[in-house]
């Protein structure tokens, strides 16, 4: 049984107690576009993404942190396992897990996609986001892409030939899009002429595949200022002739790698275009539309992002507990013979202590993340346009969280398991120092913490007045009132507690949402990161209360070593709500009373 097999990258029991109980994503194949999967394929899947990724992934894993790529001779050089590694994953079909037969995908669902690329994401993180990024770069071209552009492009994409990128920031510009400089002139064969430079472009330049398709936003002449002015375009690193095969060299040039903390394995480059004629580059959809498009990519990324900061924390446990069990040391507090023999140092409080909050931050993670991907799922197989309306609302709400919390909490996961593992825990004998280190990126990449706050408070509650935390109330509440109907009296206690963090939640952003509409956006939204803490915590406490629901009800029924594991699930679910939960009134404090004292203070005060 898939759930049996052994591994430090996720518990398969679990994954599936999340995929089929929690989500129940087995009726999915209820529905005519999955009619031809099972559970049985779904599993199928999983296991073969596991053994990939456990023997060609996470071996390399070190490898790829202690040896850079490097810009030698114009060119970058990385350690050979790296294609080799590639070439498993694409020749096992997992660039297109997600796609139809005709781009020679597998067909899974969104969430399974998503669960088979979990494996990947704990096995070597900055390995994986080569394939993360072209699945996203061919996504959007599927969607916005002309039918000659989806013909020229998708087949390489989803065929793992080609990789992709996505082309946003720049040296001056960072995250402020509205202060992109890169220009495009129109060619009078229908093609583009791209200049400028972009920086932080990951997988930007490599020698991994035949060709890379940079998606690009720059402006035209005369475009409207700002972000309103953005145009998207295909620029490849070699041309594609008519035949399909490779031409010259486009105008694109590696102009330097920067080198992170972590993530190590994957290039991370500042590219020129245009330094001589021009990169040749294909208008995706209609000019002054590319960063309408770019949100889809960035917005699949930025879930993305989510999952692998929740597989790093994952994974961290996973290696922690393990220590936990076979590291003897000290004795139990009653006992003072130094002649009795030293115990596991996860029979001593403290130490469970930290593997039950890393427990409730991993697993809480992941159930967000592939909550989010069976959103998706949800949306697109919806038979009303009012149920896709409704499901896409409560996508887009959750979007900022599932990106951030993870990223927040599951490096305070990652931080816990160092401190487990003690002296040897910030050592390069274990790898834990490299999961905090590559999950120390995670927080910023694809908009940082702070822009995923203003996001969900100012575009998301303000801006919509609402509409899709309404939508989200009302899932919580059926929640909340399946527990005070459950007849447990601890479970009714919990959804006391979450009913009133939600109501408070409601109350906060009520009055933010005033004070923005009065005009005082800038004090409104001053405070945005402590709501998104609370929002986040209130979301993952809101899972794991319908974790703890399906716990109670599958008990009483449960062999030794199923009991053994719903009572772990009842565990994190108490810690979630002693621990955790009571922290969201501190967050809204702040909020609610409006303060301005971050807003108030002057630079030169400091």
């Amino acid at each position: 049984m898939s759930a049996a097999i052994p591994s430090k990258l996720v518990n398969r029991r679990d994954l599936a107690f999340i995929l089929y109980e929690l989500l129940e994503s087995e009726q999915l194949t209820a529905v005519r576009k999955y009619a031809d999967h099972s559970r049985d394929t779904f599993e199928a899947a999983l296991d073969a993404a596991q053994r990939l990724a456990e023997a060609e992934f996470a071996p390399i894993n070190r490898l790829l942190d202690q040896h850079e790529p490097e810009f030698v001779d114009g060119k970058v050089r990385q350690p050979e396992a790296v294609r080799r590694a590639l070439a498993a994953y694409r020749d096992a079909g997992f660039f297109a897990a997600g796609q139809d037969d005709v781009y020679g995908g597998m067909g899974l669902p969104h969430v399974i996609a998503q669960a088979v690329q979990a494996m990947f994401n704990a096995a070597n993180i900055s390995l994986t986001a080569y394939p993360f990024l072209t699945i996203g770069n061919a996504n959007l071209i599927r969607t916005f892409g002309t039918d000659e552009q989806r013909r020229t492009w998708l087949p390489a994409l989803y065929g793992g030939r080609y990789f992709g990128t996505m082309c946003l920031s720049e040296p001056q510009a960072g995250s402020s899009l509205a202060d992109v400089n890169t220009t495009a002139r129109p060619c009078e064969d229908g093609t583009y002429r791209v200049f400028g430079q972009k920086m932080w472009i990951s997988g930007g330049d490599h020698e991994l595949a035949e060709n890379i398709v940079h998606l690009v936003l720059a402006r035209l002449a005369g475009a409207p200022a700002g972000t309103k002015g953005l145009s998207l375009f295909i620029v490849p690193k070699f041309l594609v002739k008519a035949d399909g095969t490779l031409g010259a060299r486009n105008d694109v040039a590696l102009a330097g790698l920067n080198h992170k903390m972590g993530y190590r394995g994957t290039t991370n480059c500042v590219l020129s275009f245009g330094e001589s004629d021009g990169a040749v580059g294909y208008l995706v959809s209609e000019p002054h539309k590319g960063l309408a498009c770019m949100f889809q990519m960035m917005n699949e990324a930025r879930i993305g992002v989510g999952l692998g900061a929740a597989m790093l924390a994952y994974t961290g446990y996973l290696h922690s507990l393990e220590y936990a069990r076979s590291r003897p040391q000290g004795r139990p507090p009653a006992s003072k013979d130094p002649s009795c023999p030293q115990i596991p140092i996860i029979l001593h409080a403290d130490v469970r202590r930290m593997l039950l909050a890393q427990k409730a931050y991993a697993e809480g993670a992941l159930a967000l993340c592939l909550y989010a991907a069976s959103l998706i799922d949800q949306r697109e197989t919806a038979s009303t346009r009012d149920e896709q309306r409704k499901y896409g609302a409560l996508l887009e709400l959750l979007t900022p969280v599932v990106k951030s919390w993870p990223a927040q909490w599951g490096l305070v996961a990652n931080d816990l398991a160092i401190q487990v593992h003690g002296g040897y825990g910030y050592t390069r004998d274990y790898p834990l120092e490299q999961f905090y280190r590559d999950n120390r990126l995670n927080a910023i990449h694809e908009g940082t913490h702070g822009i995923q706050a203003l996001d969900l408070l100012g575009r998301k509650t303000v801006h919509d007045r609402l509409e899709g935390f309404e939508e989200l109330a009302a899932h919580l509440a059926r929640t909340v009132r399946a527990a005070h109907h459950n007849g447990d009296a601890r479970l009714a206690r919990w959804a006391r507690e979450l009913q009133s963090a939600l109501d408070r939640l409601r109350h906060v952003a009520t009055l933010v949402s005033r004070k923005a509409i009065g005009g005082a956006v800038e004090e409104a939204l001053s405070n945005a990161t402590p709501y998104l803490e609370a929002f986040g915590h209130v979301i993952v406490a809101w899972l794991w209360l319908r974790q703890a629901l399906l716990v109670h009800a599958h008990l009483d029924h449960a062999n030794a070593d199923e009991r053994a594991f719903y009572l772990g699930k009842w565990q994190a679910a108490a810690y979630v709500f002693d621990f955790e939960l009571p922290k969201v009134e501190g967050w809204l404090f702040p909020v609610a009373r409006q303060s301005t004292t971050t807003l108030d203070m002057r630079s030169e005060w400091f």
